[in-house]
């Protein structure tokens, strides 16, 4: 799923409910100005038990940012809350617990929000 025109502006919250399919490797949800400028890319990777978050600028991979906290399962249910400011992007996990990325370009304005096949997405609000 992609969506062009999101309007999601910094102090913005974007709730996002999905179910991680049974036979997914990983699922990532990304957010920037389009499919080659993303001001997060953000990857659960069942194999490396990790969740990994990036940028892209103009189609080249940043610095990789790496957060062991797995909390994800194949066909489970889950609930992110995306927001960020100047600084940092903060992804609240299902268990509470909080993914923080920096906001390398600086956006204030996100209009791309996509999300892969490894996940169904149930529902997504922007507030």
């Amino acid at each position: 799923m992609e969506i062009h025109k999101l309007e999601m502006k910094k102090g913005m919250t974007l709730k996002l409910k999905g179910k991680i399919n049974n036979n997914a490797n990983q699922f990532f949800i990304n957010l920037g100005c389009g499919p080659k400028d993303l001001a997060l890319h953000f990857n659960p990777r069942f194999g490396e038990k990790a969740i990994v978050c990036n940028s892209q600028n103009g189609g080249n991979w940043e610095k990789e940012h790496r957060d062991s906290h797995m909390c994800f399962q194949q066909g489970m249910e889950i609930k992110l809350i995306v927001t960020f400011d100047d600084e940092e992007f903060q992804v609240k996990l299902p268990d509470d617990h909080e993914v923080k990325f920096p906001n390398r370009s600086k956006c204030s304005n996100l209009s791309y929000l996509s999300v892969s096949d490894g996940i169904q997405l149930i529902s997504f609000k922007l507030e």
